[in-house]
This record gives structure tokens, C-alpha cells and sequence, in this order.
């Protein structure tokens, strides 16, 4: 076992950031990490601490008090209990401390500028997969972070999407 590091996964409760966190959880962690969860909500979204954390992101969050819903809700978010299960699994086999932070704005920056902040080691995020023309079009988070960031960023893809 080596030096404690500090990993960030990027978390919108979609299916490829479960996997993201799933993977992270199976092949990453090591006893003594700080796992951090980075949500990234939309600036339109106005939560009662948004004002107040609105440059810097709310302060670190630790898992025993993300979990309270009146937590969640002073930040914007819903916690999802299979993410929740997913990190108290983490936090207890694998000795890892578990935090949250909230970010408004465009995620491609947020989470670019937190590994900065934060001086995060790794960063793992979902793809959605898009294709190519909507990639060209959206915009890629994961591509634009993966590009950019100052640490090893990891691409977690997801199941393919189903076609109509």
C-alpha cells in the first residue's frame, strides 16, 4: 500500500456515473483514500447555499451527513440510495473517507478547476456515449476533462444506448 491518495469520480446519479463509482470502488481504492463525489449542478438550479458556495463549491460534505435528506436538499440534490449503499460499502471494506461537493456551473470547468482545488491524484467520470455527431454538437464532458485536467482522468463507459 502506498501514500493515501485523493480520488475524484463525477457523480450525476446517471447509469455510467454508477458505473464510474462502481469501478472505481472494485479496481482503484485503497485503504486510506479520500474518495470524493463531485456533483456539478446547473447555474440555473437555485438552492438555498447556492449564493453562498456559488465560486468555490460548498464545503466538503462527509458521508454521515450527505446521507441526511435536509443535507442534500440545503445543496440541490436528491441522494440516490444505491450510490449511497455503493460508498457506505467503500467507506467500510475499503477504509476510505468519503465526502461530497457541490459545484454550480458548466461541468467541464467545475470539474477541471476541483482537481486543481482540490489537488485531486485520479479522477474517474461516465461516459454517456454519445456518438459522433452529437459529440460534435453537445460537446463531450468526459472528452474536455480528459484533455484538460492536471491528473490521470479515467473514462468509465457505460452500457450502450439502446437505438429507437
Amino acid at each position: 500500500m502506498g501514500k493515501a491518495r485523493t480520488i475524484g469520480i463525477g457523480m450525476d446519479y446517471t447509469p455510467t456515473s454508477k458505473s464510474a463509482l462502481r469501478w472505481t470502488i472494485d479496481n482503484l481504492i485503497e485503504s486510506g483514500d479520500l474518495i470524493i463525489i463531485i456533483h456539478v449542478r446547473s447555474p440555473k438550479s437555485d438552492p438555498t447555499n447556492r449564493k453562498l458556495f456559488e465560486n468555490t463549491g460548498s464545503p466538503l460534505i462527509p458521508l454521515e451527513e450527505f446521507r441526511e435528506i435536509n443535507v442534500s436538499k440545503k445543496y440541490g440534490l436528491t441522494p440516490d440510495p444505491e450510490v449511497l449503499d455503493m460508498l457506505d460499502y467503500a467507506s467500510r471494506t475499503k477504509a476510505a473517507e468519503v465526502v461530497a461537493k457541490v459545484y454550480w456551473g458548466d461541468p467541464r470547468e467545475k470539474l477541471c478547476g476541483c482537481v486543481e482545488n482540490l489537488k485531486i491524484d485520479s479522477l474517474v467520470l461516465g461516459s454517456r456515449g454519445l456518438g459522433v455527431i452529437k459529440r460534435v454538437l453537445l460537446g463531450s464532458v468526459s472528452n474536455y476533462v480528459a484533455q484538460n485536467a492536471s491528473c490521470p482522468v479515467t473514462v468509465v463507459k457505460g452500457p450502450p444506448l439502446s437505438k429507437p
